[in-house]
């Protein structure tokens, strides 16, 4: 099988074309301060790997209440905005394309970081520990109200208009993996019976005002977005999700964003609900770019681009234990693997 479709050009939109097809996925590394500062240590980790086609950065928080992990970083303040341009710049210093991942962690942020109330969709809790601490327990959160919607809506906007003035080529919006946003689309953790909730228009209500918002400040070209349509990470599952997210993509295919980006640790998984896996659910139902994701080799990517299943393919994990991946790849050599001690390390 020839794997060179890889490695060839690809036009992301009319004003983006990256320089092959394998993508950096977001990877949480921890390396900002207690500001939530990226510091200097992520210079030369997304330098290095600035030959990917394009990067997703770690994700980055929109406002201080969505934080849930140590030493994430947030792109609300000016001297988070002022150490992202560093990271843009040596990024295209070296050639590179990268998008700001933007995240709020809604019922999995923690007021151990925050100070404030943790806030979500419905006051629904996740069971559980909190990661990377001893026995901090998830806690039950507070239930946004309509104008509390509207004003994180605001928020979203204004961290992409941030994450261009940093330098960044565009933005993804996390809505995937039981994070806010992703919480909105799945029965088991809205709840609502106004306007946000109670059916697949209600609940993709805040997903597509989040996605308008951030369209009308930088372009929907500059716009992409991840999905989780299995319930398989901070969620539950129930048989009425796939509905809110065809419904979802439905009306994410008018909008001409730059891709999809399927938020799945194994694409290898098949789900009964989905027909499928997460990227062929949404290959099905949506037409422009689709960015697979989960546990792919470089064969199985190559292969299922060839047959049309995805368009790029975001490699995560190897890219924390190798980074020159790209040119790793590109002449066979061996990768190295990612082991769990290398979570919060630069390499």
């Amino acid at each position: 099988m020839n794997e060179e479709n890889l490695f060839q050009k690809y036009k992301l939109s009319d004003s983006l074309e990256l320089n092959n097809r394998i993508i950096m996925a977001p990877l949480t590394r921890c390396f900002a301060s207690e500001d939530l500062v990226p510091n200097k240590l992520a210079i030369p980790y997304y330098e290095k790997r600035a030959d990917a086609g394009l990067i997703i950065s770690e994700a980055t928080l929109i406002r201080k209440d969505g934080q849930g992990y140590p030493g994430t970083p947030g792109i609300y303040t000016q001297s988070q905005i002022d150490a992202w341009s560093e990271i843009t710049k040596a990024v295209h210093q070296k050639g590179g394309k990268i998008f700001l991942q933007l995240w709020h962690c809604g019922r999995v942020a923690h007021t151990f970081y925050t100070n404030q109330p943790t806030l979500a969709p419905s006051a629904v809790k996740v069971e559980g520990r909190v990661p990377r601490t001893k026995d901090l327990q998830y806690e039950m959160p507070k239930e946004l109200q309509i104008a509390e919607i509207k004003q994180l809506v605001v928020d979203y906007q204004t961290s992409a208009k941030n994450a261009i003035q940093a330098g960044f080529d565009g933005v993804e919006i996390h809505g995937a993996n039981g994070y806010l946003i992703d919480q909105f689309l799945h029965y088991s953790s809205n709840t609502r019976a106004d306007s946000y909730g109670g059916n697949p228009k209600n609940m993709s209500r805040f997903c597509l005002e989040v996605i308008d918002a951030i369209c009308s400040e930088i372009g929907s070209d500059k716009v992409g977005i991840r999905l989780s349509p299995a319930a398989y990470f901070n969620m539950d599952t129930n048989p009425l999700d796939p509905d809110v997210f065809k419904h979802l993509l439905s009306e994410i295919d008018k909008r001409n964003l730059a891709y999809i980006h399927s938020g799945i640790f194994d694409d290898s998984v098949e789900y009964d609900y989905l027909e499928g896996n997460v990227t062929s659910f949404l290959r099905k139902n949506y037409k422009g770019t689709v960015i697979g994701a989960g546990s792919y080799t470089k064969q199985s990517a190559s292969l299922a681009i060839s047959e049309h299943k995805m368009d790029l393919i975001a490699f995560g994990r190897p890219f924390i234990a190798n980074s020159d991946l790209v040119e790793k790849l590109k002449t066979n050599q061996e990768i190295t693997p990612y082991t769990d001690v290398m979570l919060m390390e630069l390499v």
